[in-house]
């Protein structure tokens, strides 16, 4: 039996249209990605993956922060 992570075929999708070019898209298209994005982002919000993603950014912005000062 053959399983496919749901958010793994989203982030798939989303590098896939991310390649095409940016001139041959429409309004739709662009709209389109940016919901499939924002699924993928709410389907990887609550796993590890997710949570390890998070504390990266948040040190990230931490080390801007504290280098702007």
């Amino acid at each position: 039996m053959l399983t496919i992570n749901v958010a793994v075929l989203l982030a798939i999708i989303v590098i896939l249209r991310l390649r095409r070019r940016t001139h041959s898209r429409s309004r739709f298209d662009e709209k389109m990605t940016v919901v499939i994005v924002l699924a993928l982002g709410i389907l990887l919000a609550p796993t590890p993956v997710g949570q390890g993603i998070l504390s990266f950014l948040g040190q990230v912005a931490s080390g801007v922060t504290q280098a702007s000062r």
